[in-house]
């Protein structure tokens, strides 16, 4: 029973580990978490190098060495001075084996452990060294001979300590790098030659540091010889200051590898999870893809997340208007080729002259009505990129719709005449020309085939709501039908008043002067002119642009 329960545990753990590993694939294969682990470890890795070479090069560790040291040499050398050394002429010079007695009597109080001190004399000659002055030894038995191989945590350590070694090396200056180059017999040669103290720190023979202090012994200005102080426990309290510092690191490791992968959570996820969204985007053949829902988010990736759904829903409202104008096209252009096709077989079998001829007359009508139609639609479908192309202009109302109403206006004919209401100020626009001609172009166009003989199309420009500019095509027709007013505005939309010639206008007029209104930022309504008693005297179509103020 016991064991059956483990081993359900343990498959718990490894489904639990399984999907733990899972997680993490995303991050560890992310070039943009990796970057941030990277940043945030190299980093911490200066910042860890640095406490280590402060550690390293921390000059008030040895000068309060040195300045111990030089108290405890100086107490000695003056002692050896007042009983070992002795004589006039030629030259003073001291007594070796009282100095020797001096340094054995004074090396218990003066000589503490980890310290060794040194005699010298003049050649240099060592004559007394403290750790072989005959004394009391300390008897220990050997440890257990032990397998003496590397081991994992011998090598990281190995490893840590020569990474230290190499960034104390670089940080160093030329003249300590040196003195770290020099030797015990140096340092005594130079105390003989100078009369001066010498101190610093070296390397011992085996590679360890050594704060030494050499001091000279003389009478007046004659070295009869030296003390030397020698120190051996630098890497100790180095290596105390690192074990002290070394939680402060892990923690400050642990800190920096949680945040790096927080920040990966909270950057590189969502950037891979819109990268894979728009893959499938790519590969849906447009079919409508579900996006990742950064709502909630309210930072840059919220930012790019909800710029991208937005540009996607873009492209797909895009990508379905060209189906349905494709669609409308298609349809609209089948509408003639049947008729032409149908007078076009009829045509042979028609027995007179004047049959033949109302055929002729309906190919060659279909005919136009199709050029116009194909016309249109390569208008339509080359407005956004023509937009998108032209520059911005500034543009005085006032005198485009004067020139359009001029254009319109035929003296000799018996159509609607074109009038423009009387305006002393300007009314400038922001936007492109030619565009903006053909929205006025359509509407009067559109309101002079609604309204009757010698009747008037009025434009009227005012100020509108806001810093805005209106335009008013008001004609005398029928109206517009209550259902139809949002109708009018859609493609191939070709409903005429009685009497108007079929397939004289494509139905794409008010289509596009919704879409070159709507791209400059404006609005375009229509409605029914009433009267007093509620009657319909026409309709009226009203364009709302953004002023610009000079």
């Amino acid at each position: 029973m016991a064991s059956a329960t483990v081993i359900r545990r343990l498959k718990v753990a490894r489904r639990a580990a399984l999907r733990l590993s899972a997680q993490l694939k995303p991050l560890l294969l992310s070039r943009l978490g990796a970057t941030i682990i990277m940043t945030n470890l190299v980093a911490l890795s200066v910042v860890i190098g640095g406490m280590f070479a402060i550690t390293e090069n921390r000059r008030g560790l040895v000068d309060a060495k040195v300045d111990s040291l030089s108290a405890q040499a100086e107490i000695i050398a003056n002692i050896i001075t007042e009983t070992a050394v002795y004589g006039d002429a030629p030259g003073p010079e001291m007594d070796r084996d009282a100095a020797r007695e001096v340094l054995r009597r004074l090396s218990g109080l003066y000589v503490p452990d980890e310290t060794r001190a040194l005699l010298h004399a003049p050649g240099p000659v060592r004559i007394a060294d403290s750790d072989l002055i005959a004394g009391d030894v300390d008897q220990a038995e050997l440890p257990p001979i032990t397998d003496q191989s590397e081991t994992p945590l011998s090598r990281v350590q190995g490893f840590t300590r020569g990474a230290m070694e190499q960034i104390g090396q670089i940080i160093l200056s030329p003249q300590d790098r040196a003195a770290l180059d020099r030797t015990l017999a140096d340092e005594v040669r130079e105390a003989f030659q100078t009369g001066e103290a010498q101190s610093g720190v070296r390397r011992d023979p085996d590679g360890g540091r050594v704060v030494s202090v050499t001091i000279p012994i003389q009478l007046i200005q004659a070295v009869v010889g030296t003390v030397t102080y020698e120190s051996y426990d630098l890497d100790a309290l180095i290596a105390q200051e690192r074990a002290a510092i070394l939680p402060y690191v892990l923690v400050a490791a642990t800190v920096s590898l949680v945040m790096a992968l927080v920040l990966t959570v909270q950057i590189a996820w969502p950037v891979r999870r819109l990268a894979e969204a728009a893959r499938e985007v790519r590969l849906a053949g447009g079919r409508r893809v579900p996006l990742p829902d950064m709502k909630g988010r309210r930072d840059e990736i919220g930012d790019m997340g909800r710029a991208f759904s937005q540009m996607t829903n873009a492209l797909y409202d895009r990508l379905d208007a060209i189906e349905a104008f494709a669609a409308d096209v298609s349809h609209e252009i089948k509408n003639p080729l049947t008729s032409i096709r149908s007078a076009a077989e009829i045509l042979p079998l028609a027995k007179d002259d004047a049959k033949r001829a109302r055929l002729i007359d309906v190919i060659q009508h279909d005919v136009k009505r199709l050029d116009r139609l194909i016309t249109d639609i390569s208008n339509a479908s080359r407005l956004d990129a023509e937009l998108a192309r032209e520059d911005l202009e500034t543009i005085d109302l006032v005198v485009l719709l004067n020139d359009i109403a001029s254009l319109q206006n035929d003296p000799d004919a018996d159509a609607p005449r074109v009038s423009v209401s009387h305006v002393t100020e300007r009314h400038w626009v922001r936007g492109h020309e030619h565009p903006l001609s053909r929205v006025f172009i359509n509407l009067v166009e559109n309101a002079v085939t609604f309204s009757p003989s010698q009747s008037v199309v009025k434009i009227a420009i005012d100020r509108g709501p806001g810093q805005t500019h209106q335009v008013r095509v008001e004609d005398e027709g029928p109206g517009i039908p209550e259902d139809n007013r949002e109708a009018i505005f859609d493609r191939f939309y070709t409903q005429r008043p009685k009497g108007a010639a079929f397939g004289a206008h494509s139905g794409l007029g008010l289509a596009i002067a919704r879409q070159i209104v709507t791209a400059h930022g404006g609005q375009i309504e229509a409605s029914n002119r009433l009267d007093d008693e509620g009657s319909v005297l026409g309709a009226c179509f009203t364009v709302t642009l953004p002023a610009y103020i000079r």
